[in-house]
């Protein structure tokens, strides 16, 4: 009997549904694809934030794991764990504010899978698409992918060298109405400069009085070379109920950990939950535990002071060296700590453009351009001094000056 070949024949597929409009709209990150240009052997790259592996207390962090999973502590740290974090690690965090001066129990604390992981849960907790978000001009531009995402319409706040000026962050909420601020008032990646205390005392006052989220990012404040710390926005008058502090080990201890925390109030932590729990249930366990370990075994401060003593050795060769490095007539600012130095190339050139050239001399930096919101200033570049000696500085600076010759 032969076949009915209508009925057998099958029907051209269907394309699937298209992409959520957010997928779609956000770009990658030009620092990722910079550092994957970067990988080759010998190039000397300023590009990456990137800690000093050779600086990675290694031996200690391998007692810490083997203190994890040794005992009748291996089960619990190879085991499901609750959403908050571990509890000796929340203490941890919280003793860590304490003693910076931001009073703080283990239950303010939420453990995240590093502190990007915080800022996105805020986003998610937050922020309605279409609402309005206020950022640093420029910013960390994960930040700006993070808002994206989530819809929202990211407003910048006018700054100067120092960071926001209250003035106009008071005239622009007022005439805005945003849901948040979002601000890296410590070493800010990727300018490198710090607000001053009575900038932040302002900043809280200002959301107290107009009604704002601040959203305070803080993965650099430990690596300070110089100067007195400044307290915490979330420390000032009128910040205590609306401010996430977020912040991160990934610094001073190791990123491959992927660790860090938010510090919120009561309600905004408990949503943060939630949204975690639809993210990844919770942060890794054994991870959490090696962590909470290496800090009840390990003087974290001491280990901080000696990485910070190489840093502020390789801020002041990137520094020494910039005058020769980059064209007559560029400007650069002097941070007091964190990972980057920031500059201004004269009228007429373009970081980007530049940037061919300079990997073709085996050297890299990041064009300033992908951090800003709305018009970028092109004459702008990151350069990150964490990762080489001073002597690789060196080098990098030469081979910077004949690509800009």
């Amino acid at each position: 009997m032969p076949l009915d070949t209508a009925a057998t024949t099958e029907a051209p597929a269907t394309a699937p549904p298209a992409f959520a409009a957010r997928a779609v709209s956000v770009g990658g990150s030009p620092v990722r694809e910079i550092l994957a240009l970067t990988e080759r052997p010998g190039v000397i790259s300023f590009a990456g934030g990137l800690p000093a592996p050779e600086l990675f207390d290694t031996a200690g962090l391998r007692e810490a794991y083997a203190a994890a999973l040794s005992g009748a502590s291996s089960a619990r740290a190879l085991q499901y764990s609750t959403t908050e974090g571990a509890p000796e690690l929340r203490e941890a965090v919280a003793a860590r504010a304490r003693a910076r001066g931001l009073a703080t129990t283990a239950g303010d604390v939420l453990v995240t899978t590093g502190s990007q992981q915080g800022l996105t849960l805020v986003a998610a907790t937050l922020i309605e698409p279409g609402d309005t978000v206020l950022v640093e001009n420029p910013t960390y531009l994960a930040a700006l992918q993070c808002f994206g995402l989530a819809g929202a319409r990211v407003i910048p706040v006018p700054c100067d060298g120092e960071g926001i000026l209250p003035d106009a962050l008071a005239e622009i909420t007022a005439r805005e109405r945003p849901k948040l601020l979002y601000t890296i008032p410590t070493f800010q990646n990727p300018t490198g400069r710090t607000l001053p205390g009575a900038r932040r005392a302002e900043v809280a006052r200002t959301a107290a009085r107009l009604g704002l989220w601040l959203v305070e990012d803080d993965p650099y404040g430990d690596l300070r070379y110089e100067g007195a710390h400044e307290p915490w926005i979330a420390a000032h008058p009128g910040a205590e109920d609306r401010t996430a502090l977020l912040g991160s080990f990934s610094k001073v201890m190791a990123p491959g950990l992927r660790l860090g925390w938010l510090r919120a109030p009561a309600a905004l932590r408990r949503a943060a939950v939630v949204a975690k729990q639809a993210a990844d249930l919770h942060t890794s366990t054994v991870d959490q535990l090696a962590a909470a370990h290496y800090l009840g075994a390990n003087d974290l401060d001491a280990h901080i002071a000696r990485v910070k003593d190489a840093y502020r050795a390789r801020r002041d060769a990137l520094l020494a060296g910039l005058g020769g490095a980059l064209p007559a007539g560029s400007e650069w600012n002097r941070p007091e700590g964190g990972m980057f130095v920031w500059a201004r190339l004269p009228e007429g050139y373009d970081a980007g453009e530049l940037l061919k050239s300079a990997v073709a001399h085996g050297v890299a930096f990041v064009p300033g351009a992908p951090f800003y919101t709305g018009n970028p200033d092109r004459r702008t570049l990151r350069l990150s001094f964490t990762t080489h000696t001073p002597d690789e500085i060196a080098e990098g600076l030469g081979r910077l000056r004949r690509a800009f010759a």
